[in-house]
This record gives structure tokens, C-alpha cells and sequence, in this order.
């Protein structure tokens, strides 16, 4: 299944698939990004190859309500989420290999350790709270 896109209309839809504990990637894109174009190719083959996670693309624009306060500074810009656990936000190489090694080395830790890493410096302690998407979705 490819990466599911963020509508208005779904969002109640994809509040719903993150409720488990399982990862959620989210890919902040833009439409008029040539960059995120080519990348989007990409990462719905990687979310067809991972059956078991969960890989939504955001527009930031269309999705400018949701998105908020949250600064993209570049293209693309991913944020991986263990349940309510954010364990990584930031810009990544428009190269869909680097994206995978980053996952896999997240994934690969044990729950409690990334818990301490989301403790571990004040960066990512507010990534907890301003960057939750599971929570964001769950408010509209």
C-alpha cells in the first residue's frame, strides 16, 4: 500500500490507523516542490515494501491547520513517531537510502531507550509535545 496522502476529508480516517503502537512516518512535503515529487515516487515504494508501518505525506500547505507552528525548513522533511514517542524530526538527502538506514536504526532500539532519547535534550523533549502528530490528528 502506498503512503496515504492527508486530506481534510481523512483525517479522522488516518487518527484512527495510528492508535496502536506501531511507527508512523510522515513525510512534510510540499506540491509545488519538484524535490518532493521526485521523493514521493520513492517513498510510497518504501511504504509498499514496509506493510507494517504506517506512511502518510503531508502537504504543509494544504494541511497548514494542522501543520501549525511546526518550521519545515527544507524539502523533504520527515518525522518518525513510535506511538506518542517522537524519535526523530528534520530535514533529510532527497535520497529515499538514507530515510531507510535512519528508520532502522530507530526502530532497531528498544521502547525505553527511545523514550530516554525523546528525554534527553530539550529539542526533543518539545518534539514530544509540538511535534505529536498522532495527538494533532486526534484533535480535529
Amino acid at each position: 500500500m502506498s503512503a496515504v496522502t492527508l486530506e481534510q476529508d481523512n483525517r479522522t480516517q488516518i487518527a484512527n490507523l495510528l492508535k496502536d503502537e506501531s511507527w508512523a512516518i510522515y513525510c512534510l512535503c510540499a506540491e509545488w516542490c519538484d524535490v518532493c515529487k521526485a521523493y514521493r515516487v520513492n517513498f510510497d515504494a518504501w511504504a509498499d515494501e514496509q506493510a507494517s508501518h504506517r506512511f502518510i505525506w503531508i502537504d504543509i500547505e494544504d494541511q497548514a491547520d494542522l501543520v501549525g507552528d511546526i518550521d519545515v525548513e527544507n524539502f523533504p522533511t520527515l518525522l518518525f513517531q513510535y506511538g506518542d514517542t517522537v524519535a526523530f524530526f528534520g530535514p533529510v538527502l532527497p535520497d529515499i537510502a538514507v530515510a531507510k538506514r535512519l528508520l532502522a536504526s530507530y526502530s532497531a532500539k528498544p521502547f525505553t531507550e527511545l523514550q530516554m532519547e525523546a528525554d534527553s535534550a530539550p529539542d526533543r523533549r518539545a518534539w514530544q509535545s509540538d511535534f505529536n502528530m498522532r495527538r494533532r490528528l486526534a484533535g480535529f
